[in-house]
């Protein structure tokens, strides 16, 4: 801040307190400048890589339905199966093209043991799409 001294008038020798702004402009408009030229430029354009031949059609999946019971009985389509039926049925359907969908329900009483099971052998098999049902009735 520079003081300097009014000369309007003769007996006028009150010190001027104003600070002079017209620098501090300056560099403003010069660093707006700046960050103008910086700003990378932006595309408006958005890059997809979209699928090339026939369209997939909107058939369903097939799903296969697993139940274990409260006795951990487990269900293939509502038969009941020991873990060796289990795994040659996943086998099976682990080779379809494409793979069905896999819903497993299983009861609330039953054992998680057998539960955990199920879904070992399904990742085992290489079976990827899997979904569980009625997982609401854990929800305390």
């Amino acid at each position: 801040m520079a003081l300097r001294k009014r000369r309007f008038g003769q007996g006028d020798d009150e010190v001027m307190m104003d600070i002079n702004t017209t620098p501090l402009i300056d560099v403003m408009l010069v660093l707006l400048v700046m960050l103008i030229i910086t700003i990378p430029i932006q595309l408006h354009a958005v890059n997809l890589e979209m699928p090339v031949g026939t369209p997939p059609t909107n058939q369903e999946p097939e799903k296969i339905q697993i139940d274990i019971d409260e006795k951990s009985t487990v269900y293939w389509q509502g038969l009941p199966v020991d873990a060796a039926t289990l795994e040659t049925n996943m086998d099976a359907i682990a080779q379809r093209n494409p793979q069905p969908v896999v819903a497993v329900r299983p009861n609330k009483e039953a054992s998680y043991a057998v539960f955990a099971n199920v879904l070992a052998t399904s990742k085992r098999k290489g079976l990827s799409k899997m979904t569980v049902l009625g997982a609401e009735q854990f929800v305390q």
